[in-house]
């Protein structure tokens, strides 16, 4: 559990996830606890968010941008009289 918190603590959310995916954490667990009982196939199975992260607007625009390239293109193919 220590070593969840003190990963999960230090990075932000999208980190934390690049972490969880290739397996990382689970593999953290299985170095540190060699000395006390051998573990393999260490697994990390559901995380929890215990505490809401602070939501920065501000943030959230920069990484979006002004949404201007997203405004969609004109279809190729006519749709016929039913889907319309």
């Amino acid at each position: 559990v220590e070593i969840m918190t003190k990963e999960a603590g230090t990075v932000q959310l999208r980190e934390l996830v690049k972490k969880l995916i290739p397996e990382v954490i689970g593999k953290e667990i299985e170095k540190q606890t060699q000395g006390i009982f051998p573990l393999k196939d260490t697994h990390i199975r559901k995380v929890k968010i215990i505490k809401k992260p602070k939501f920065d607007i501000t943030k959230l625009m920069e990484l979006h941008g002004d949404g201007d390239g997203d405004a969609g293109v004109t279809m190729v193919v006519q749709e016929s009289e039913e889907a319309q």
